[in-house]
């Protein structure tokens, strides 16, 4: 087996591309096609509301996917699981262009999600497969830019395609950008994990193996705190069209330089994060951003509720909010996987699903409390920064300081 050649300036910038590439196909596919729901509900003789399952079934197709794709990875290597998830990714971008009934689009919307699950899950495993703990937080934190990037351009681009084309076409460029990656993967990524054969795909081991995972003290405490402080960013991406066109009352084009904006500060930060890795540990920086970001959710909370802080202060505050979140994801997702060699895979999907869930959760949270004011979505922000703080603190206690130990499972 040719492994990559890490050392290799050249091969380095290959591989970062590539990651770039399958870590934006999931965000295009959520958010690309929405411009066309109108039209999409009209060819296909129904309603919005039930266009819109189809992105719930993406959703669920997300969950269950990364835990399917977690232990195909460490079973069968990285390549060979990426080259499938892409060809059934592709073959279901096509056939949802020559769908003719909405709920064959929620079929196959969930079946592209179960392709495009291994995109999502692999440059985790792929990174710490090949790089340090420095480089892999370096390396993360160029993924959360394209994390950040993808939503703001995909909804952007996806208006235009409607706009001047069919919205059919959203997904034949879904499956041309797939089928790129697709190609990139084959002839330029070289394997970075050799198939292990001792890996079951029963699901006895793999409940087995997920549960050691969970397990373990530093994957725990890294990943559901990160997942916490996360879900703060799911629940201001279900709140905030409320929060802005309806409490603020702007209007979409205001509320589209908004989100820009605020997205900003998840993009820079996540950039800053490797130049502060310069000076501070993975820890350290942690556990200083998820404390901002508690502090900043109860200004955000005291400021909606009070009325003091207006539509400039918000968008301030929320701003500060997510240039916290850049900071933090990144790290806890390196250092939830670092104890992993063997099982990065299965760590990285069990890590992908718990932000997955986590997040949807505290997305419902914000529609199940709904009062008509702003003030659940402050409350969940709020909430969710504090709930990560304690159990990062508590957590970081039992935590094993030592790199890479390998979890044993049955």
């Amino acid at each position: 087996m040719q492994t990559t050649d890490i050392n290799n300036k050249r091969t380095r910038i290959v591989l970062i591309a590539i990651l770039g590439l399958l870590t934006a196909i999931g965000p295009f596919s959520i958010d690309m096609y929405l411009p066309g729901f109108p039209a999409m509900a009209k060819d296909l003789h129904t309603s919005i509301n039930t266009i819109a399952y189809s992105l719930s079934s993406f959703f669920i197709g997300l969950c269950i996917g990364q835990l399917i794709s977690g232990p195909l990875l460490d079973r069968y290597g990285r390549k060979r699981p990426l080259i499938i998830g892409l060809v059934i990714y592709i073959a279901a971008s096509i056939g949802c262009v020559l769908v003719r009934t909405p709920e064959a689009l929620i079929v196959l919307r969930f079946i592209q999600a179960l392709g495009c699950c291994v995109s999502m899950v692999a440059p985790r495993a792929i990174t710490r497969d090949l790089f340090p703990l420095e480089d892999n937080a370096k390396v993360l934190s160029l993924l959360i830019l394209l994390l950040g990037v993808s939503p703001i351009l995909a909804p952007t681009f996806g208006s235009y395609v409607v706009a001047y084309y069919q919205w059919q076409d959203v997904f034949i460029i879904l499956a041309l950008i797939a089928a790129a990656t697709l190609a990139a993967v084959i002839f330029r990524f070289r394997e970075s994990r050799a198939p292990d054969a001792s890996v079951s795909l029963k699901p006895r081991p793999i409940l087995n193996a997920f549960g050691g995972v969970l397990k373990n003290p530093q994957f725990f405490t890294y990943a559901f705190a990160g997942g916490i402080s996360f879900a703060g960013l799911f629940a201001y991406l279900s709140g905030s069209p409320y929060l802005f066109m309806e409490y603020f009352g702007v209007s979409k084009t205001a509320y589209g330089a908004i989100f820009a904006i605020i997205a900003a500060g998840l993009i820079g930060s996540s950039q800053l994060n490797a130049v502060l890795l310069k000076k501070y540990s993975s820890e350290q920086l942690v556990t200083a951003s998820i404390l901002l970001q508690t502090i900043i959710g109860f200004v955000l909370l005291a400021g909606i509720t009070s009325g003091i802080l207006g539509l400039y202060g918000t968008i301030a505050v929320i701003f500060l909010l997510f240039c916290t979140l850049g900071i933090s994801s990144p790290n806890t997702a390196a250092l939830s996987i670092l104890p992993f060699s063997k099982e990065a895979g299965s760590a990285s999907a069990l890590l992908g699903a718990l932000q997955m869930g986590l997040g949807a959760l505290a997305a419902a949270l914000t529609g199940v409390f709904d009062n008509k004011t702003p003030a659940p979505l402050a409350i969940i922000i709020a909430a969710s920064g504090l709930l990560a703080l304690v159990l990062l603190l508590a957590g970081q206690r039992w935590v094993k300081q030592t790199p890479a130990v390998e979890v044993a499972t049955c």
